[in-house]
């Protein structure tokens, strides 16, 4: 692979070993399909784990993209084909203590894995980060399983038939905005079930795999703190993070990544009664969707916003590591910052932020100053220039 020696998704900069595995339950669109990455035991397997696991994630990204899916697929399996993540695959869960856990929502034509930096990073901290891949034709490609009766079997034995859903493109006479609002629904829902079933997990209920994994999720028993559980998400998954506060107060706060707003309608705003930051790129913001997220202001439950210096819409998804200087600019999937301080600026203020607003006995206070806008590379608030508000009348 072209350049493989320097361009890596960087590895966990916290003191625990990062483990990931996958699970699906339910045998529809209506079950749970995450990757979860998690402290884990060292030396339990020497396997990284493999960053686009399968062809038509390809395909998907082809379509999102506009090109044609065979050369998508040559394009992209010589690329990132040979790609790992620095995490162990299905290396035994760590189960000394009560982790905090994090559900975290992908953008527009993502899926559950292309977050790996940040979701390694929160478990090397010593979280457990469910990623979630939504099924609302807003991912680039996703599946599920549907049982289909076997033929040759007697009785009613049935097999599993995998089923793949693609990138909807808007139509020319679609409404983006009712369309999206449907979608940030299902996604805000498919957070809820992914959080449902963690604790399900950790009160030692039985979990059916619908992967063939050996993983032993026993483990997890009483390894996740249900007083501290955090939504995080970029772009229209961070949408979805403020539409999941808003339905479930077992989220104690949420990390918005360069949030596009356009999914939330203004009755969501005041049902958020959870801590909120807003971590925003330098390139992607603009007035109108800005002051959206101003709408969110609050004197009595903290709103914190930053905006990292020469960062772009693309410096959060791992692409940002992949891809040469000249490729990442044209493509703008690279700042003028370098792509490991901006998701490191990004790592260290929500990591700050979750420990004041979860209670964790860590030491992630020592970046409270980001929170502040306070460091190189970052500033308080936004860079955008907001039209002047005319004083509110007092009739």
């Amino acid at each position: 692979m072209m350049g493989s020696m320097t361009h890596r998704i960087p590895e966990g900069k916290g003191p625990y070993s990062v483990g990931c595995t996958d699970l699906m339950t339910g045998d529809s669109t209506q079950g749970s399909f995450l990757r979860l990455f998690y402290p884990s035991q060292n030396d339990t397997s020497s396997e990284e784990t493999i960053w686009i696991p399968k062809k038509e994630y390809y395909h998907g990204l082809s379509d999102f993209l506009n090109i044609y899916r065979t050369l998508g697929e040559l394009i992209f399996a010589y690329y990132v084909g040979s790609v790992k993540c620095p995490a162990k695959w299905n290396a035994a869960f760590k189960p000394e203590e009560k982790y905090p856990l994090i559900v975290f929502s992908h953008g527009l034509g993502a899926f559950r894995t292309i977050y790996s930096a940040v979701c390694i990073e929160m478990a090397s901290r010593g979280f457990v980060v469910a990623s979630v891949e939504h099924r609302d034709q807003s991912s680039s490609a996703t599946y599920y399983y549907t049982k289909k009766p076997a033929l040759e079997a007697k009785g009613d034995a049935s097999v599993l038939h995998k089923e793949w859903i693609y990138y909807r493109k808007l139509k020319a006479d679609d409404d983006e905005v009712s369309l999206r609002r449907q979608q940030v629904q299902q996604r805000a829902d498919e957070c809820i079930r992914a959080l449902d079933l963690m604790l399900n997990i950790n009160c030692g209920k039985q979990v059916v795999n619908l992967l063939p994994l050996n993983f032993n999720w026993t483990l997890l028993k009483n390894s996740i703190d249900p007083q501290r559980i955090a939504v995080m998400g970029h772009s229209f998954g961070a949408a979805t993070a403020i539409e999941t506060l808003s339905k479930d107060v077992r989220f104690k706060c949420g990390i918005a990544l360069d949030a596009w707003m356009l999914p939330l309608c203004d009755e969501v705003y005041p049902r958020v009664h959870q801590p909120l930051l807003f971590i925003n790129s330098e390139k992607f913001q603009w007035p109108s969707n800005i002051l959206e997220m101003k709408k969110l202001d609050s004197r009595d439950r903290e709103r914190k916003m930053i905006t990292i210096k020469g960062s772009v819409h693309q410096s959060f998804p791992d692409f940002t590591f992949l891809a040469g200087s000249i490729v990442g600019k044209i493509f703008r999937l690279k700042g003028e910052i370098d792509p490991n301080i901006a998701i490191d600026i990004s790592n260290k203020a929500s990591l700050a932020f979750l420990q004041k607003h979860l209670g964790l006995k860590k030491d992630f206070d020592q970046w409270d100053h980001l929170l502040d806008g306070e460091g190189l590379n970052v500033i308080p608030g936004t860079n955008i220039d907001l039209p002047a508000v005319p004083p509110q009348s007092t009739q």
